[in-house]
């Protein structure tokens, strides 16, 4: 269940704004879990936000972050927890997790609560026809839990460039 904090337009939240709260199941390298931003307060992490496990571009972006995981580092050495989100169930992440041998922590956002709390739960076009999914979208939230920074519309091949930039910035 997803509790969440929304801005009064339904956009984004704004950098420097508090991160919408919530609380997912997921899968991790170690199996199923529950993350709540509760949990994470304290340490900097990487929301990011994508729409279909096992798709090419998704693929890309996941494996492109397992690769690099291990540079990502907020200031002070420690290394940045990320978070992937889509609205695939647990049983899909769990095999995409496998398959790709991922290791950081995919949630399930099947009521696509999370993905409205952050404004990126669109209407998407493909062949001529309309439907609500996922825009890619990347948010790093500080260790007090406010949007530090955000990127709408990410290139899976240019997302871990993005991110290193970001924390830099922290």
């Amino acid at each position: 269940m997803t509790r969440k904090t929304v801005t009064d337009d339904g956009t984004a939240p704004a950098v420097g704004s508090p991160a919408p709260v919530f609380s997912l199941e997921g899968v991790g390298p170690q199996g199923e879990e529950t993350v709540s931003s509760e949990a994470l307060r304290g340490r900097p992490y990487l929301l990011y936000f994508y729409p279909r496990a096992s798709t090419p571009g998704c693929t890309t972006q996941a494996c492109d972050l397992r690769d690099h995981l291990a540079e990502l580092r907020v200031p002070g050495g420690e290394g940045l927890k990320v978070l992937g989100v889509s609205p695939d169930g647990v049983g899909a992440l769990e095999k995409f997790i496998t398959k790709q041998a991922l290791t950081f922590t995919l949630l399930s956002d099947s009521d696509h609560g999370l993905a409205e709390a952050y404004g990126v739960w669109v209407k998407k076009k493909l062949y001529g026809k309309e439907f609500m999914g996922i825009e890619r979208s990347s948010f790093l939230i500080d260790a007090e839990g406010r949007v530090a920074a955000f990127r709408r519309r990410v290139r899976p091949a240019q997302h871990v460039e993005w991110v290193q930039e970001a924390l830099a910035q922290l």
